[in-house]
């Protein structure tokens, strides 16, 4: 029975309806509808579109002010939900409309003036930009106004809106009092209590004396408009502790220096607080740490343990050392962006080389290690000895001889030189070398035929040079002869000789000739 009465009420209010003007009508039967999370607010304000009842698994086009700004799907329910800023535009109300497949539902939105500030706080004296929007179109007469010390003050006149309503204005906050402060606005057409109010906080004053650094850098902060006589106020960096104890003077100025934490590469936040000063009244300072690497030694040879500690660094990730542009060995950093890592210094040449540390984040930082430049001693000459003679005959390929060179670096080669005069230029080489030899490696040579020496007087020179291309001084020229006489010389006592057998033999035949000749 009671069943019954409800269908019956229903056919009456339906019935009911008919006679009504079509569009009631139609709002009173239709069992969709869409709904705003919020009816109105200032342009950039982000409303939620709630959708119900419509068709299952449909498409759903939302409509701002006639233009399409979302597409979505109706669920299981015919239920839908979009999320949308508002754009920007001048005050009034704009149709949201929700289509669908034969189906349309409406809302309103209306649009009020309001304010922006950005940055929303910061000490006195801090440039802020205020943002007026939803304002008349082209409004005129808008007065920017700061609330400080029970007073409106005038911070900007005869502000003119653009055809969407909107201006934006550029200031520094004035002296005042900490805390938060009201931004308003009103115009010809706006009046001060329709305009959506912004919030600036005026924070006690904080400044450092670099924005970064490497780990244990020196910082300087320095406060100031804390309140007159703070005992225990405290400097914060990532909310670690790095001084504490601090007391502001009667003007509530106060200074303190701290060393940089070990904490990863990237940006930090300085802060403080104190008995009386909250930590969020204090403006925010940002601090970088930079990687940092240190070289123990700093400088050595060929083949010395060289250990490099990094500081700095991203945490937890992979680093690799570079050696002159050539990787030598890679390792990871600590929690805290802290690494060791050692290899032992290649082959190269003295001088200076770049020893570089790089993350897997691109924190890249070198250091200098100084190749040692001491040159080893010069090769003591054995053979052949001074003023001897190296073979009999013309054309000799003698055997040099002479003492190894030992060092901090190992020699790596040595050098000969022959001359057939003993004068040497300033760097001690021969001015004239006949044979000129590098890259020997141990303590003797003996000349190749192609290097045959001739009947005459030579002088000799050596070099050492070690690994790191350290050159040793010529060692003193020493003399030697090669061969009894020269070319000439043997052929003169060969015929000579040949000449002395030709008379010997004919004196033989002349004296037979006259034994024979008396008998």
């Amino acid at each position: 029975m009671r069943l019954l009465s409800r269908l019956l009420f229903v056919l009456v209010f339906c019935l009911l309806a008919i006679a009504l003007p079509a569009a009631p009508a139609q709002a009173l039967c239709v069992p969709w509808d869409i709904e705003l999370s919020t009816g109105s607010g200032v342009p950039g304000t982000e409303v939620t579109v709630y959708g119900h009842d419509f068709l299952e698994d449909v498409l759903a086009d939302l409509y701002y002010d006639g233009k399409i700004i979302a597409t979505t799907r109706t669920g299981s329910k015919g239920d839908f939900t979009i999320i949308f800023t508002i754009p920007e535009g001048c005050t009034g109300h704009y149709e949201v409309k929700a289509k669908l497949p034969n189906t349309e539902a409406h809302a309103y939105f209306a649009v009020k003036p309001g304010l922006i500030v950005s940055p929303e706080k910061g000490p006195v004296g801090t440039t802020v930009t205020v943002e007026g929007r939803g304002f008349a179109r082209e409004e005129e007469g808008i007065e920017l106004l700061y609330y400080s010390n029970g007073n409106y003050e005038t911070i900007e006149r005869n502000i003119i809106a653009d055809a969407k309503g909107s201006w934006d204005k550029s200031f520094q906050i004035p002296v005042s009092s900490k805390g938060d402060h009201k931004l308003d606005a009103e115009g010809d057409e706006s009046g001060i209590y329709e305009v959506k109010d912004a919030i600036f906080r005026v924070t006690q004053d904080i400044s450092i004396d670099k924005s970064s650094g490497i780990v244990g850098d020196s910082i300087t902060v320095t406060g100031s408009r804390f309140p007159s006589y703070e005992k225990n106020i405290k400097v914060l960096f990532d909310d670690q502790e790095v001084v504490t104890g601090i007391k502001a003077n009667s003007a509530g100025d106060w200074e303190a220096s701290f060393e940089a934490p070990e904490l990863p590469a990237g940006e930090h936040i300085v802060t403080a607080e104190g008995e009386r000063t909250l930590r969020e009244d204090v403006v925010e300072l940002s601090f970088e740490i930079e990687p940092d690497i240190v070289l123990s030694p700093d400088e050595g040879h060929v083949g010395t343990d060289l250990t490099v500690t990094g500081h700095g660094f991203a945490a937890n990730e992979d680093v690799v050392i570079l050696y002159d542009d050539s990787q030598v060995t890679t390792t990871e950093t600590s929690d805290k962006g802290i690494f060791d890592a050692s290899f032992l210094v290649p082959e190269s040449k003295n001088g200076e080389y770049q020893v570089t540390a790089e993350d897997a984040s691109q924190n890249t930082i070198s250091s200098s290690f100084v190749m040692e430049s001491d040159p080893p001693h010069a090769p003591e000459l054995i053979s052949p000895p001074d003023e001897g003679r190296a073979g009999l005959k013309n054309k000799a390929t003698p055997t040099f001889e002479w003492s190894e060179v030992s060092g901090t670096i190992g020699v790596a080669c040595y050098r000969l030189q022959i001359a057939t005069s003993a004068d040497v230029n300033a760097g001690g080489e021969f001015a004239n070398p006949l044979v000129f030899k590098e890259s020997l490696v141990g303590s003797n040579y003996t000349l190749e035929e192609s290097e045959a020496l001739s009947y005459g007087t030579y002088y000799w020179i050596m070099q050492a040079v070690d690994s790191a291309d350290n050159e040793s001084e010529w060692s003193e020229p020493l003399s030697f002869s090669v061969g009894l006489l020269p070319r000439w010389g043997f052929i003169a006592i060969i015929a000579a000789a040949v000449v002395l057998l030709v008379l010997l033999i004919r004196a033989l035949v002349i004296r037979r000739t006259i034994y024979y000749d008396r008998w």
